[in-house]
């Protein structure tokens, strides 16, 4: 996989049964804070309205959903650098 891989899927504001539909993309990216060699990687799509994250292992399998604020105090945390 590349460094940026674009996912596509049907938007959810798309009709059900008539064939009209519009696609959108996610570009994922691999966590700078991920092992390099293990495989055990986190990876981030970010989105205007959310930040995307799913495990490298499984891509396939549904993945966390945040907003760009609970992202921001996420990484706050885990970076120590929180109030």
């Amino acid at each position: 996989m590349s460094t940026s891989e674009l996912v596509w899927f049907k938007s959810s504001y798309s009709s059900s049964g008539d064939g009209d539909c519009v696609e959108v993309a996610l570009a994922w990216h691999k966590s700078s804070y991920s092992s390099s060699g293990s495989g055990d990687c986190v990876e981030v799509a970010v989105t205007p309205a959310t930040v995307h994250l799913r495990d490298s292992k499984a891509p396939e399998e549904n993945h966390l959903r945040l907003s760009p604020e609970a992202w921001g105090l996420f990484v706050s945390f885990a970076s120590g650098t929180s109030g």
